[in-house]
């Protein structure tokens, strides 16, 4: 990445490809751990991102603004069948992380390990399944935590109880087994240790396959979690919003799949506002479509030009950045506050429904949801509303 890149002018910036950049309040300590006074209720929102370790040969350690964020996740390192963990490079994670830790401490910014992923959730059932297992587990995270000197562990687990990647091992056990893992999780990591987990805009699916009305034990162990609100909808020939705000239409058939659907979910299945942490895509999605408008009932993904994905194909993720780079977005020099407008051969629209922006090409046939300044910045006016607070949002 360059320095001309996005994270040089977006208020919430990418570390880089495919991170997600993520803020909430910041959340007190819970009732198991010792957070210090920096997760306190009453101080300003903290300010994270994912550190993908795919992003190096681009990006290194070395050229994040650690000045813009107060936490960085590095990701991923990968649960085996045995309950100990890999990485998707082993050789050359465990040096990445190590450079890491060094320059960002040195910055005083704190490194958490993110365990896990899409494609690393395959063997998490198993793994805290039995008390042996959860034992294992919990000792060989412990290992890896005093090791690398991070400061916490979050748990991607992309889903208990609920399929993700086609080949995880799923259980309708797997809440009350992360629940008890997380017990045992906590007792071997040392005092101080932040444990945190990504999680889905609905809570954690229970023994009988629908989201768990009570969580609050959740709360009690996890310094707090991540609400992953993206990827809603995906590429498709009747695109939707990638991240929406709030389902402003009530029509949706995802009505939690939104920032303040999400809020309210976790909230009011016991999780304190205080400990949530809202994620924040630092990328859109291209269709190829001739769609006016994003749709906001849910239509099961279609498969199927100016713009190219990130993986140069005409759809799939695309950074901000990348509309930027390809001028689909040009930043607005006459406006006082940072802000985009479309490039030649684009208008920029905005969906009502969920409250983000989108691009669609002046000739038909191109379409991109994507967040922007606007969009981020109804989503920090939302977290500081409701940040002090363990009511839900009032709309």
């Amino acid at each position: 990445m360059s320095s001309s890149s996005l994270s040089s002018i977006s208020p919430i910036s990418p570390v880089g490809y495919g991170a997600e950049s993520v803020f909430a309040y910041p959340p007190g300590p819970s009732a198991s751990s010792s957070a210090s006074d920096d997760q306190s209720p009453g101080k300003k929102p903290l300010v994270m991102a994912y550190y993908p370790d795919w992003i190096s040969s681009d990006f290194p350690p070395e050229k994040i603004a650690f000045d813009h964020y107060d936490w960085i996740d590095f990701a991923f390192a990968i649960p085996t069948a045995s309950c100990n963990l890999t990485w998707d490079d082993p050789q050359t994670a465990p040096a990445l992380l190590s450079r890491l830790v060094d320059v960002g401490h040195a910055a005083n910014t704190k490194i958490k390990l993110s365990i896990g992923g899409w494609t690393g959730s395959h063997y998490f059932s198993d793994a805290v399944a039995t008390n042996d297992s959860r034992q294992l587990f919990a000792e060989n995270i412990a290992l890896v935590y005093k090791t690398f000197g991070i400061d916490g562990i979050d748990i991607d687990w992309e889903y208990p109880g609920h399929q993700g990647e086609s080949a995880n091992v799923v259980s309708h056990q797997d809440a009350l087994n992360f629940l008890a893992f997380l017990r045992v999780l906590r007792a071997a990591l040392p005092a101080g240790a932040i444990i945190t987990a990504a999680t889905q805009p609905v809570p954690f699916v229970g023994e009988d396959g629908q989201p768990m009305r009570d969580v609050s034990e959740f709360a009690t162990l996890l310094d707090w979690i991540l609400i992953m609100n993206y990827d809603v909808y995906s590429s498709s020939s009747t695109p939707g919003p990638n991240a929406p705000f709030y389902d402003a239409c009530h029509n949706s058939t995802q009505p939690e799949a939104n920032a303040v659907g999400a809020f309210n979910a976790w909230n009011a299945a016991g999780v304190p506002a205080s400990q949530m942490v809202l994620g924040i895509p630092s990328y859109g999605y291209l269709s190829t479509s001739t769609a006016t408008t994003l749709r906001s009932r849910f239509i099961a993904r279609q498969t199927s030009s100016a713009l190219v994905a990130d993986d140069n194909k005409p759809e799939g993720q695309i950074q901000f950045r990348s509309l930027v780079s390809q001028n689909a977005l040009v930043l607005n020099s006459t406006s006082a506050v940072v802000s985009f407008v479309a490039g030649e051969g684009f208008v920029r629209e905005w969906d009502e429904c969920s409250s983000t922006p989108y691009l669609r090409s002046s000739q038909p046939g191109q379409v991109v949801s994507y967040d922007d300044t606007e969009s981020l910045a109804l989503k920090a006016a939302f977290v500081q509303k409701v940040g002090p607070w363990d009511s839900a949002f009032p709309f």
